[in-house]
């Protein structure tokens, strides 16, 4: 169970690259450009150098895992730390830096430990300790000032979509015009016909900080859907925290090919 939640929710930072100019694009019909929201949406980006939180994460994919609570401690651009528990029993940990990901896992007595890189050959695609930790924090996972963007609006939100569209992948940005924080992304690869659907709903306001009450993500392909609800519980920011992690004797290293 374990080894699948923490593997969903990798899989969920999931992008392709894309090589472009730093110019964003404009649609006067709307009253501000897509270079202003961007600009806000990184102005308002979050602001604290720690975070420490209580989730809930249900998972359901080909099969229904029972949910499962967990412990979030972040310092900022340096270490995400995650403890699970089941009907309160630590079940395991997952220890992420801007170099490494390491995990182990108490049921069957399972343990990863390797860098990004090894990760994402494994994934088959390119991810890193940024994306990861925007996808918890309420930020776009994709780099907005290095894609050439279209604003439109759509629900009342402002609809970033791709001005010169790639014939691989598509991706849509709804971003909220009162906080300008990420409602919705959405990224489209056609050739697999994959796509991951990632929503921030609701909004709570910590500490004069804008912070997700949840994160609910779907991840579909022409076969399977999958799908991760992360609801916070609790959140405190710029606390003391710390991060142990120590992989057990005699647990059995997995190795991805």
């Amino acid at each position: 169970m374990l080894k699948r939640i923490f593997f969903i929710v990798v899989i969920m930072t999931m992008v392709v690259s894309c090589k472009s100019s730093n110019v964003t694009g404009t649609n006067t019909n709307v009253g501000m450009s897509a270079k202003k929201v961007i600009k806000n949406h990184y102005k308002n980006a979050f602001d604290k150098e720690t975070v420490n939180a209580k989730l809930k994460v249900k998972y359901i994919g080909k099969t229904k895992l029972p949910g499962v609570t967990a412990s979030l401690r972040i310092k900022k651009d340096e270490i995400i730390w995650i403890s699970l528990s089941k009907f309160g029993f630590p079940v395991g940990k997952i220890l992420i830096t801007p170099t490494r990901v390491s995990y182990y896992e108490k049921i069957n007595k399972t343990y990863f430990d390797g860098d990004f890189s090894l990760l994402s050959q494994w994934l088959g695609t390119e991810l890193d300790f940024e994306k990861v930790q925007n996808l918890l924090l309420g930020q776009a996972i994709l780099d907005l000032k290095s894609e050439k963007f279209l604003v439109d609006l759509y629900q009342n939100k402002y609809q970033l979509t791709q001005k010169n569209e790639a014939e691989l992948f598509s991706i849509l940005f709804l971003i909220n015009p009162d906080n300008f924080k990420i409602n919705s992304e959405e990224i489209h690869q056609r050739e697999e016909n994959k796509k991951l659907t990632i929503n921030y709903n609701t909004y709570t306001k910590v500490d004069d900080e804008i912070f997700p009450k949840g994160i609910y993500i779907a991840a579909s392909d022409a076969k399977n859907t999958s799908t991760i609800d992360i609801n916070y519980r609790s959140v405190e920011f710029n606390n003391p925290v710390s991060f142990p992690f120590k992989i057990p004797k005699n647990y059995k290293q997995i190795r991805l090919k």
